[in-house]
């Protein structure tokens, strides 16, 4: 009698701590992915580059280039790497003039909107609070999957084919673990 009351209230607490992650789970994997594969791509923001020629630029201001490319004309800084080339810096955008040709490489970034925040908050830029949040969250995921072994009983849970399942998810990791190191 005193199993089956803790088997009750088990299922009920998994239950609603799974409802109250639902959502922390969904921000974590969509950044777990995109993390994964920050070799291919940036997962923070987008970049965009194009071409842009204004004629002769020997003497020419950094407004003076940005007023040629009908750009804003404000700007953080500039930076002169070598006698022929000129650095702007604005707001999200990259102005590179080759002074010689006029030619204007222009890269603009922007962030990509519900990935960046994910990745934020996945990897803790945020701290104060939100440490607390992710400990939280972590520790609920622990419940989770413990509790979770116990909830079926019989053949079809842990003392059956459970075991196995449990079993390969402890392996997988250990596995790849020998593999890489």
């Amino acid at each position: 009698m005193a199993k089956n009351r803790v088997r009750k209230w088990l299922r009920i607490i998994h239950r609603d701590v799974g409802y109250l992650m639902a959502g922390l789970t969904i921000i974590y994997s969509i950044s777990g992915i995109a993390v994964n594969h920050v070799q291919d791509w940036n997962p923070n923001v987008t970049v965009e580059t194009s071409m842009h020629t204004i004629g002769a630029a020997e003497g020419l201001s950094a407004e003076e280039v940005l007023e040629r490319l009908g750009q804003p004309l404000e700007h953080k800084s500039t930076f002169r790497p070598n006698p022929d080339t000129l650095k702007i810096f604005a707001e999200n955008t990259t102005y590179t003039v080759d002074i010689p040709s006029g030619k204007v490489h222009r890269e603009r970034t922007a962030t990509r909107p519900g990935i960046y925040e994910s990745n934020f908050l996945h990897l803790n830029h945020a701290k104060k609070w939100w440490t607390w949040i992710a400990d939280i969250f972590a520790v609920a995921l622990i419940f989770l999957a413990i509790s979770g072994l116990f909830l079926i009983k019989g053949k079809k849970g842990l003392p059956g084919r459970g075991k196995w399942f449990a079993g390969a998810g402890v392996a997988i990791p250990l596995f790849f673990l020998w593999l890489y190191l």
